[in-house]
């Protein structure tokens, strides 16, 4: 018990750093998703659709090629005229993924059971070198 009231210190460096190493890991498991390469064998092998769920502006600056635009804020009203087959896998698309990360959970809630969040979105996209639409 003395050791750790001389040491207190210490002990508490360590394991702020402790939490520091295992940070990335916790952020991760949040925003997991579909890498690109899996996302681009979705839409070839299985007619994936992609659906980016950015402003329209955002979608105007760069999107993935075939993307339909459908904003966050008005998915749950027109996602099922754009897709009206619900077997069909979706790939959600956002900036950086956290918005299509929420949109896959109104996706499931509308029946999309394959639904799949873009790991890193648009930016993840880009920083695999895969080809971006614009207009």
């Amino acid at each position: 018990m003395k050791f750790i009231l001389d040491n207190w210190m210490l002990i508490a460096v360590a394991i702020a750093s402790g939490a520091m190493l295992l940070w990335p890991l916790i952020q991760g498991a949040a925003t997991a998703g579909l890498d690109p390469a899996a996302a681009v064998q979705l839409i070839n092998r299985e007619k994936g659709v992609v659906i980016d769920v950015c402003d329209p502006t955002e979608f105007a600056a760069g999107h993935v090629g075939g993307a339909k635009n459908i904003p966050l804020a008005d998915l749950e009203s027109k996602l099922g005229n754009a897709v009206k087959n619900k077997a069909l896998p979706l790939i959600l698309v956002c900036q950086t993924g956290a918005r299509s990360g929420r949109a896959v959970a109104v996706a499931k809630k509308l029946g999309y059971e394959k639904a799949q969040n873009l790991a890193g979105g648009l930016v993840g996209w880009k920083a695999a070198n895969l080809p971006v639409e614009k207009g």
